[in-house]
């Protein structure tokens, strides 16, 4: 095999020159002559090889625009190595010019079937040899251009689908798929703004986790919070709700952003009533790894928000911005552990039958006038669900035990350290006697007024109501608990049964 000059790496020759040619003959002096042929025509790379077995090899090497090959060699027949290089995927595509002294048709048919693309009585004119190598190069090197544009579009297809899996991926633990779609699809969804809409607004909300978490080690606390968020994620998901926000425990989620269904308040109310279900697993988790049970409060509000893109250039967030959210907020902030209630325009939006444990009136912050919210204990065909019932073992305390308490509003305090006796308690809530009349739905903050328990930490409840037995007793819903007051009240509850 010889040639005229060295092969370049691959596609060094399509830079170089527009056209490659190989011939492909026995008889070097054959080669010479279309050489000299070429030689005036300054963008043609010309290789020879005078070893037909050798030939394909060398065509995958330098890999020509067109081939010129001959028909009879000593080493191969013509129309064998012909096969050759259509059975090659890396010389199947190349033009090939047969370049042979027989006319005989039966001949040149043959050629063209087993995939000649062209043939050529030797010697034929310069000017048609030459204008014959350019017209099949163009359009070998057109499919080369269309095969390297197609495959980069492919890779380019490959690393599109590589980044949105990721962006889904990545984001998806901030957003919901909905949103993160919309911003795939559209670089409209990124720009801030927004539109109003009616949306239904839920928002979850720990009880007494703040202090949980003071006497806990960082590393339980955090494995904590993520198994519990990570179980409220999958329920806000399978009723197909947006979660705009983790605020610590806290949850913010709206039904009715990006996507507005016709059932947005009902799945809002069945995704509230399967969160308070699901917290019966993280609590049976909790115990399993011996960390504290947790119980969660809910508020679910209808009304018109503005859904949009809200922030700046540099840091946005899709997110509702309205009253209404505040609203959701303020009713949240009245319920107790298992507890879910509804604003009026909730319970009215919602279609399926809901079962209404309780209802009163309040006054929330920023609420020109006072507002009537519903405790929500079930929700009705097609979801069939019903909030977890909590059960409660009441203990008469013949002595009572007394504290303090102080009377919450918000971080203020309206009266300090007034004077009380828990008369009757459960785990879960109690009746208290006290010098100071406690509103229903005030927060009270109770520390244990006898002087060996002045180092337990303070506890929280929430007044629910006045017992009928007297005008200055109330019945308190506990909201956080620390250990060390769960097992003096447990031992008081366990002394009192035995007397």
């Amino acid at each position: 095999m010889s040639t005229d000059d060295e092969p370049g790496p691959l596609g060094i020759d399509l830079v170089q020159h527009s056209v490659t040619v190989l011939l492909v003959d026995d008889q070097r002096m054959i080669g010479e002559h279309v050489r000299r042929m070429l030689a005036p025509e300054h963008d043609i790379a010309f290789h020879y090889c005078s070893d037909p077995t050798a030939a394909v090899a060398l065509a995958t090497e330098i890999r020509p625009t067109v081939i010129l090959q001959d028909l009879v060699m000593p080493e191969i027949d013509g129309l064998t190595l012909v096969q050759e290089f259509r059975a090659l995927a890396a010389t199947r595509e190349i033009p090939l010019i047969v370049l042979s002294t027989k006319e005989d048709p039966a001949v040149k048919a043959d050629a063209f079937a087993r995939g000649a693309n062209d043939y050529m009585v030797k010697f034929p004119d310069r000017l048609e040899l030459v204008a014959r190598i350019r017209y099949h190069s163009r359009g070998y090197i057109s499919l080369l251009e269309r095969n390297e544009a197609y495959a980069a579009l492919v890779e380019s297809q490959k690393q599109l689908e590589v980044r949105n899996r990721f962006i889904q991926e990545m984001f998806g633990r901030y957003l919901s798929d909905e949103v993160v779609a919309s911003l795939l699809e559209s670089t409209e969804a990124a720009k801030l703004g927004g539109d109003k809409r009616a949306v239904t607004i839920l928002m979850s909300d720990l009880r007494g986790f703040t202090s949980v978490a003071e006497n806990l080690p960082a590393e339980h606390v955090v494995s904590m919070i993520n198994h519990y968020l990570e179980a409220m994620t999958d329920v806000i998901l399978a009723y197909n709700g947006t979660i705009l926000e983790f605020i610590g425990d806290a949850i913010l989620v709206v039904f009715g952003a990006p996507v507005t269904r016709a059932d947005d308040a009902d799945r809002a109310m069945a995704c509230a009533v399967a969160m308070q279900q699901a917290i019966v697993g993280v609590n049976a988790w909790n115990a399993e790894h011996d960390l504290p049970a947790v119980e969660m409060g809910i508020g679910v509000n209808t009304g018109e928000v503005v859904v949009g893109n809200v922030g700046s250039k540099k840091r946005t967030k899709y997110g509702i911005v309205g009253s209404q959210v505040n609203l959701t907020g303020r009713i949240e902030s009245y319920s107790v552990g298992g507890q879910i209630l509804v604003s009026e325009s909730t319970r009215h939006a919602v279609e399926a039958e809901l079962r209404i444990d309780g209802q009163l009136t309040v006054e929330p912050k920023g609420v020109r006038e006072p507002i009537t919210i519903y405790e929500v204990g079930g929700i009705g065909v097609p979801f069939d669900l019903a909030v977890p019932e909590q059960a409660e073992h009441w203990v008469e305390l013949a002595d009572g035990i007394e504290v303090e308490y102080t009377i919450l509003e918000g971080k203020h305090a309206l009266y300090e350290h007034a004077s009380g006796t828990i008369v009757r308690v459960s785990l879960q809530k109690a009746e208290l006697r006290g010098t100071e009349p406690i509103e229903q739905m005030n927060n009270i903050r109770l520390r244990f007024a006898d002087p060996a328990a002045q180092d337990d930490p303070d506890f929280y409840a929430k007044c629910l109501a006045a017992p009928a037995r007297s005008e200055d007793c109330h019945l308190l819903r506990f909201t956080s608990m620390p250990a060390a007051v769960r097992r003096r009240l447990t031992a008081a509850m366990a002394m009192a049964t035995r007397a």
